[in-house]
C-alpha cells in the first residue's frame, strides 16, 4: 500500500523496501477552466545534482529534448503535450544502483512552456502528484499531492530523491518558482 506523503515529509525509500533498484516516477495534473485560447504544455524535468545541489553540466538535466543521462540511470519517457487523460502524463525511469557516487541527488520539477507568452500559471492547474513505484514489483510505494497553493508560479519542484548514509530517500518538496526553466536552471548552476 502506497503511503500519501505531506509536503515537507521524507521517507526512506531503500531502507524500508528492501532490494528496491528500478523505480518509475510518474507526474500527472489537470488543467482548469479558464478563457485564454492557449492549451497548456507542461513539462517534466529531472535535475541530477552534486553534494553541493548543482548539476555539473547540461547532460545532468533529464527533459523531453534529452531523455536520457549520461550514465544509463534515468530515462524520461516522453512529452506529454496536453495533460489529457487520467493517471500519470509522464513518466521517468530510474535504475538506483546505476546513479554514479557524485550524483546525491535527483530533483523532480514540473514547467509550464511558454508560460509568459500564454499568460499561464500553476493557479490554473489542479490535480497535480507524484508518485514513485517500484517497476520489478508494479508496486507504488509514494504518492505527493502538491494542493492548490499555487498562483503565480510557473515551475514547481515536487521532489527530490536524495542519498542519506548510503540509502535513498524521497522529501515531498512542493516549492514554487516564478521564471520557468531558465529559473530552476539557474538555480541548479546550468
Amino acid at each position: 500500500m502506497a503511503i500519501n506523503l505531506t509536503k515537507g515529509q521524507k521517507i526512506d525509500l531503500t531502507k524500508t523496501n528492501s532490494g528496491l533498484n528500478k523505480i518509475m516516477a510518474g507526474l500527472g495534473w489537470d488543467t482548469n477552466k479558464y478563457s485564454g485560447n492557449n492549451s497548456f504544455d507542461l513539462d517534466v524535468s529531472i535535475f541530477l545534482l552534486d553534494a553541493n545541489d548543482k548539476a555539473s553540466s547540461e547532460r545532468d538535466l533529464i527533459f523531453y529534448n534529452n531523455k536520457k543521462d549520461a550514465y544509463g540511470a534515468v530515462e524520461h519517457l516522453g512529452d506529454n503535450l496536453t495533460g489529457e487523460g487520467t493517471g500519470d502524463d509522464e513518466q521517468i525511469l530510474i535504475t538506483l544502483d546505476k546513479i554514479p557516487e557524485q550524483i546525491n541527488k535527483i530533483v523532480f520539477t514540473v514547467t509550464i512552456h511558454e508560460a509568459e507568452e500564454r499568460r499561464q500559471n500553476f493557479g490554473q492547474v489542479s490535480n497535480s502528484f507524484i508518485r514513485i513505484a517500484d517497476t520489478e514489483k508494479n508496486a507504488e510505494i509514494l504518492r505527493f499531492d502538491l494542493g492548490e497553493e499555487f498562483s503565480i508560479e510557473t515551475s514547481i519542484v515536487i521532489g527530490e530523491l536524495y542519498r542519506y548514509n548510503g540509502e535513498w530517500k524521497f522529501n515531498a518538496v512542493g516549492g514554487g518558482f516564478h521564471g520557468g526553466l531558465s529559473a530552476l536552471c539557474s538555480n541548479y548552476g546550468l
